[in-house]
Formats: structure tokens, sequence, C-alpha cells
């Protein structure tokens, strides 16, 4: 169950000439691909490009209607190595993925396709990933698309612009013969707007056709000699015609001014935080007009020469706003003015950062310094933005970190209690840890995790420590990582290097940390996919001898299991799988169902859990094993006690890990487990007023009792 459905949106994608398109980007996107004849799609859902996967997955029957072919990619390699349909054929074809390790794990099959070059058109759109909201390493495309010289664009964040940005991508592609980025940040992705849309474009050419008269050029193929004539075509023909088609269609553009001697430069993704900045600055105006010439670079690599020089001639100071690190574009810039002999004056990292996301606050900073240094007469405007900059500056350093954690009830966090129980009780192991929400067990309580190398690479990761020990490595992998990596490069070397450790690996049925999407393992029944292949029997196919399945919630059998997996007696790889659903997608499924059944009048029971204020010793144990959001702290209610108590607010979900977490840890017994019941029938108020008045008699004679002695 995926975290947002599309199925009422994906209507929109009929919509044909002389309609108007009013809706969501990454819809728009898809939209522009049936626009633009797509074959086929495929992809590897990562953030911030998810949901272009939940949608094409939710618009099956237009795709299908079109004859277009759609994939949700075992990986992002998978991904890219389809796109060797455009390869000999003019099929278009569009592939997606998280950048930069998404593109990362592409790599090999973007290399080989670069180098070949297409006849189709391939578009690789990328959720690019970079800023205070990232989650992954903080990398640019940029360096790939240089690195294989692929064309990069990175459209201006509004629809029409996504939308041409899209449709162009395909034209580049075939005039250069060269598969092109498509940079979506996390910001565009999301944005809305409008656009006047075109009638969907079934493929020129179907892919039944193309299988039943295959084309061969062997000089597609990368292996010598063609691919030594690859990088002379890369440089004579194709980057030419891709510079061509960019300066012929105008991809990039330039917003005069009136402020004639300045200019600025900035990438297409950025031009709205810069536009807002400026207008803050009083140096445009809500419409989009600026006082200083703005060049676009909608199209980042390759960089338009002649472009760069026209825009710069006669300027006395040009302001590159280029995000990130290192600074590629300024250094490609400054080369290009040097050698046309521009002597005006480039001005980048000298008052932006090196490094970090261009925010208002920061392109205001930028900006200011810009203009004091080139046009000494101007003075800022004492604008809000400048205050809530100074008071951000002010308080930084005393706000509390926020770091991420586990959702409540999430069936990860009883797999690390019992993992912290039993270092307690054994000493401390090697964690290798892995990419998904289960990463968080690196922060506290649990502190559990030394390093992380990729997704899926938990127990790879761990493979320098096959070695005699008294304590063997452990390596957590998410069932999303061994479908996508882990059994071949985890688990299938562990067997081949007959590897002692123990891997662990936390199924919940979906890929959890994406956004909710089905697995191979998922246990659901998707009439597009085959699901349903156990985790446990794939790893018993490549030899691991010792496995078991274990319910995540049963921290007794999750500890015992744990235990005997880590005990010398079993030699060679163990896997243990920790298993229990996905606790935010199981509530989006149960919420709906459960409230509706409330309304409809029917009885509903729903287990909640809480703390006895008498019994809890105020010690907080359970919450540095648990750490489940719902339990808090409040004031003790007894006077003569300081501690606070622990307290199970109303986000809990009953999924019962506090109370099992301190049976098995021999904690005080201050949990119980209460029914809440919906719509009670005669029977459960007979039962409740029986149990009330019996429980108020007990209560009244323990006071009485204990007047009575005082």
């Amino acid at each position: 169950m995926v975290e947002r459905s599309f199925k009422k949106e994906v209507e929109k994608l009929r919509l044909g000439e002389g309609d108007e398109f009013a809706g969501e980007a990454i819809l728009a996107v898809t939209k522009a691909l049936l626009q633009s004849g797509v074959a086929y799609v495929g992809g590897y859902q990562g953030a911030p490009i998810s949901h272009l996967m939940d949608v094409l997955s939710d618009a099956q029957d237009i795709l299908q209607e079109l004859g277009v072919h759609f994939e949700s990619s075992a990986s992002e390699a998978t991904a890219a190595a389809m796109a060797a349909a455009s390869v000999n054929y003019p099929l278009r074809g569009a592939v997606t993925f998280k950048s930069t390790v998404g593109t990362n794990v592409a790599s090999d099959a973007l290399a080989n396709l670069a180098s070949g070059g297409v006849t189709g058109g391939v578009v690789v759109i990328i959720g690019e990933d970079y800023g205070e909201g990232s989650s992954i390493m903080q990398e640019r495309t940029h360096a790939f698309a240089m690195k294989s010289q692929m064309w990069l664009l990175d459209p201006r964040p509004n629809i029409p612009s996504i939308v041409a940005a899209t449709e162009h991508a395909f034209e580049l592609s075939e005039a250069s013969n060269t598969p092109v980025f498509l940079q979506l940040r996390i910001r565009s992705c999301h944005v809305h707007g409008r656009f006047p849309t075109r009638n969907n474009q079934a493929p020129k050419l179907a892919l039944r056709d193309a299988m039943e008269n295959p084309v061969r050029d062997i000089d597609r193929i990368v292996l010598p000699p063609a691919s030594f004539m690859h990088e002379r075509e890369k440089v004579e023909s194709r980057w030419p015609a891709a510079v061509e088609y960019i300066k012929s269609n105008k991809l990039n553009e330039i917003f005069e001014g009136k402020r004639s001697e300045l200019g600025i430069i900035v990438q297409g993704g950025l031009y709205n935080t810069l536009l807002r900045t400026m207008e803050r600055l009083g140096l445009a105006d809500a419409f989009g007009e600026s006082d200083i010439p703005i060049y676009v670079m909608n199209v980042t690599y390759p960089i338009v020469d002649d472009e760069i020089v026209q825009f710069c001639n006669f300027k006395q100071s040009v302001l590159l706003v280029e995000e990130g690190q290192p600074n590629y574009i300024e250094q490609s810039i400054s080369t290009i003015l040097r050698q046309a002999d521009v002597t005006t004056t480039l001005v980048g990292k000298g008052v932006l950062p090196v490094a970090g996301e261009y925010t208002s606050q920061v392109l205001r900073a930028g900006l200011v310094d810009f203009m004091k240094q080139s046009a000494s007469a101007w003075q800022p405007p004492d604008d809000p933005m400048r205050t809530v900059a100074e008071f951000i500056k002010r308080i930084e350093h005393n706000v509390p970190a926020r770091p991420p954690g586990m959702c409540t009830g999430c069936p990860e966090r009883p797999v690390f209690a019992s993992l912290k129980m039993l270092q307690q009780e054994l000493g401390d192991f090697h964690v290798s840890a892995d990419i998904g929400c289960h990463l968080f067990s690196i922060l506290p309580p649990f502190n559990i995790g030394n390093t992380t190398m990729g997704y899926g690479l938990g127990a790879a990761g761990a493979a320098a420590f096959n070695t005699e020990s008294g304590k063997p490595a452990i390596s957590i992998m998410g069932d999303g990582g061994f479908w996508h990596n882990g059994l071949t490069s985890g688990i299938g070397n562990a067997v081949f290097n007959k590897s002692d450790g123990l891997t662990i690996v936390v199924d919940n049925n979906y890929s959890a940390a994406t956004g909710g999407q089905d697995l191979l393992s998922s246990r659901v029944n998707n009439e597009n996919r085959s699901t349903e292949h156990a985790i446990e029997k794939a790893a018993r196919g490549v030899g691991v001898e010792w496995t078991k399945t274990v319910r995540t919630y049963d921290i007794a059998a999750m500890r015992a299991a744990l235990r005997e997996a880590v005990d010398k007696k079993n030699k060679g790889p163990k896997v243990l799988v920790a298993q229990s659903e996905c606790m935010l997608n199981k509530q989006r499924r149960e919420k709906p169902a459960f409230k509706k059944a409330v309304g409809d009048g029917k009885r509903m029971i729903r287990d909640r859990f809480g703390v006895d204020e008498d019994t809890c010793t105020g010690d907080h144990a359970c919450i540095r094993l648990s750490g489940c959001p719902s339990l808090t702290i409040k004031p003790n209610p007894d006077p003569l006690k300081r501690q606070p108590v622990s307290y199970v607010d109303n986000s809990c979900v009953g999924c019962g890990n506090c109370g099992e977490v301190a049976h098995e840890a021999v904690l005080c017994p201050s949990f119980y487990k209460g029914q809440l019941i919906f719509n009670p029938n005669f029977l459960d108020r007979i039962l409740f007023g029986i149990r009330k008045a019996l429980i108020g008699w007990l209560q009244r004679r323990t006071e009485n009792r204990r007047l009575g002695n005082a």
C-alpha cells in the first residue's frame, strides 16, 4: 500500500488538445511523457521521485491503451539497463530514480549507454535530493553528467517549464544521440500549476514491431575498437549537435533588466528562490520583472559558450548562483570568459557558501554582498527576511536537535530493543547497518550501528570481519535492500566466502522508506506484480542453512533467536528474518476502515496501553529500551515524589512493544493493556457497570484501611 494513491488524479492524463492541466509537477511530467510518444518507462522509487513511480503504477490502464510498457524495476541499474531498447531502435524511453545514490547504482548501465549512444530519445528523470531536506550524502548529478557526457536539464520550477523541458529532452537526446538527464529538485517535484495539454501519442514504433524486426549495429556496442570511436563521436558530433539544438530552441532563457552593467547567471532549479529573494530586496517585482538581467541555465551541461559570452560581454560584474560543490559551472564559465577575452568580473562562491542548500536567507546574504561590491550606492531595504535571518542566526545554537526516528508502533523498534538487550548480556557487537528506516537505530535510544555503505550492502559492509572471533559481526538490511542488492552482494557473498556472521533482514512487507511500494516478498495480492516470495526461502536458495523467521513484536522469541544465531556452535552464514507489517502502512489501511465501521454503528474494539502511575518507579528504563514516540513523561501525581512518571499518549497504536520490552527486560510491572469499545452492546454496558462497581468498592476499602491505619 503506497504512501499516496493517484487513482483519481491520473484521469487528468487523458486530457487532450485544447484542454488545460492543473495539478502537481509529478503528474505533469507523466503527461509530458505521454504527449512525447514514450514507448517504455521504468524506475526505482526514492525521494523525491517516488511519487512518479506511484503515478505510473496507478496509470497502468492508460499506459496499456497507448501501448506503453511500464515496470517497477528491481533496482536503478535494472531501470537504466532498460534504456538499451533505444540503442538500436527509434523507441523513446524514460527511466527514473533518486540521485545521487540511484545514479551510483545505475552508473555501469548509464556509462555504457552514453558511450554507445542512442537512436531513440532516452530521458533519465533524476530526483535531485540535495540540501537541508536530503536523506543522503551531499553530492550532485552534475559530476556524473560531465563524466559520461550526458546532457543535464535543470528547468525552472514551474509547470510549463518542466513540461517543456521533458518534451525537449527527448528531442535533444535524438538530435545528439545521447541520453539526457532531467533533474527535478525536491521543491520542483511538488510545485503546482497549469499548462495547455496536447493529445497523448502512441509510440511511433511499437515494442512488438521492434522485437519482431531486430536490428543489430556492432558499432553501438562498447567493445574495442568501437569504444574509442564513441569517445571521438561525443566530442566531434554529439556535443556540437546538442549545443546547436539548445541554441536554436532557446532552452536557456534571458530576462532583461535595466541595470545592464550587472548580471546574474542561475541554475534553472534555483530561479524561483532567487527571484523571491530579489523581490524582498527591491531588485524585482512579484511578476518576475527584474532590475538585473538574468541568464537562466535550464541546461546546465553542456554550457553554451556563445550564450555565456554574449550575456557577460560589456557587463561590469556577473553573479553566478551555483548550488553545491565543487563549483563546476563557475570553473567552466571562468575559462570561457578568459578564453574569449571578456573582462567581466565573475562572482560566485566568494559571496555565496561553497557548500549547502541555497535557501532564501543564504541567497539574501550573497546578493547583498554582491550588490555592495558591484553597486556601492545601493542599500538593502529593511525587509522582514533580514529580521528572520538575524533571528535564526541568534538562536540556531540554542535550538535542540530533532533527529529522525521510527514511527509510533514501528515493527523495527522491537528488533533493536532485543539487540540492545543482547548486547547488555553479551557485550557490544560490530553492527553493519544499511539504508532504510532501520538506519535510525544508530541514533538514541538504541545507538546501534557502526557503518552504512549503501542500499542492500549491510551484509557486504561486514565482509572484512569474516574471521575467527568470540563475537561474530551482525549485519542489518531491510526487505527492500534484500531484493535490491542484498541477496547477491550480501547473502550470496557470505555463503561463497563461508562467512560466520549474522544478517538480520527486517521484513515489514514493503519498500517502506520510499513510500510503501510492494516487493517480491509483500504479503498482498498485486494484480500487476508477482508477490509473496519468502525471503527465508530465497536465502536458503543461495545456500544459507541457518534461517529463521520471527515476529518482531515477540521480544522473547526475537531475543532467543538472536542469542542462538550468535552462538559459535552455529557455523556459517545465518539469516534471521524479523517480520511484521510496517505500522504506518497498516494504519493507512485500517484507520479509515475502522472509522467507517464506527460511523456505521458497528461494535469495534481498539487496544490501548498505559502506565500505572502508582507503580511506575520513574527511572524511564522503558523509554531508553523502546524509544516509542507515544511513550513519554508527565509530572508525578504523588507530591512526595519528584521524578516524572512514564506516560502513553493518545498517539499509541496498540502494538504492545512497550509492555513486551518491560516484561522481557524485567522492568517494573507498570504497563497495562486496556480496550476501547466503540458502539458497545448491552452486554458490554452491563460488564462495564459491574467492573466499575467492583473496582470502586475495592478502591474505597483500600482507602478506608489506609485511613484506619494512619
